[in-house]
């Protein structure tokens, strides 16, 4: 079973279809958890460390062969906690930033919430010296993109996204930071490649989850918190 920690109800449905189309069989259960965001973009993700710690505790406890953070605020904080874990412990953003960094030099990263350009810029940068090759990273806030995700407008969301992509310029790759961002592309008409994150993460989530512990990064300590409630979408 692979959990997955989101910060919004909207990806649930999302990675649902995903698992459906791509890896049918795969149990996903969803631990939702608006808060972790909320405080993240306060007082910054370090934060929020203790109760993405708790929660991950939460999801090993249930029985997850590995947990999937679906965002990208808290992904590095996601992975840090994971030591003592058992199980890997994946952000969903992380195969994309290998993606990009290996499209070219030049990615811009766009994102609707400024708290998620810097621990994306920072992602791809680690992957780029993982892999032995330059990277010139640029970054762009979406104006007025997550008033219209925060009303419910997914439309007006991903097409102020789209536009934004379209209007970014030179770029060998375009990375989509937030996984909520994922349908404007459907609305672009750049030639650069814009990439988003559900995808490629789920596939190395549910990768992770095949090979369970023996593919864990860490540990974390004794199980047993009691946290927002988990829920199993078979």
């Amino acid at each position: 079973m692979l959990a997955l920690l989101h910060t919004s109800p909207v990806h649930v449905p999302v990675f649902d279809a995903l698992r459906d189309e791509e890896h049918p069989g795969l149990e996903l259960r969803h631990h939702v958890d608006p808060g972790l965001l909320e405080r993240a973009r306060r007082e910054g993700p370090q934060a929020v460390r203790a109760d993405v710690l708790a929660a991950l505790r939460q999801a090993v406890a249930g029985g997850a062969r590995a947990v999937l953070c679906t965002c990208s605020t808290i992904g590095g904080v996601a992975e840090e906690a994971a030591d003592g874990a058992g199980v890997p412990v994946l952000r969903v953003d992380r195969p994309m930033a290998a993606a990009a960094v290996a499209a070219g030099p030049r990615v811009v990263v766009l994102a609707a919430l400024e708290s998620t350009l810097a621990p994306t810029r920072t992602l791809v940068e680690e992957e780029a010296r993982r892999a032995g090759r330059p990277v010139e990273v640029r970054t762009l806030l979406v104006d007025g993109a997550w008033p219209c995700f925060e009303a419910g407008d997914t439309d007006g969301y991903a097409r102020l996204v789209a536009t934004a992509a379209d209007g970014a310029g030179d770029a060998d790759a375009i990375v989509l930071a937030q996984a909520s961002m994922a349908p404007a592309r459907r609305w672009t008409s750049t030639r650069v490649p814009v990439l988003a994150s559900p995808g490629p993460g789920l596939a190395a989530g549910a990768e992770a989850a095949r090979n369970g512990p023996s593919a864990a990064r860490g540990t974390v300590g004794p199980l047993g918190h009691s946290g927002p409630a988990l829920h199993t979408r078979e």
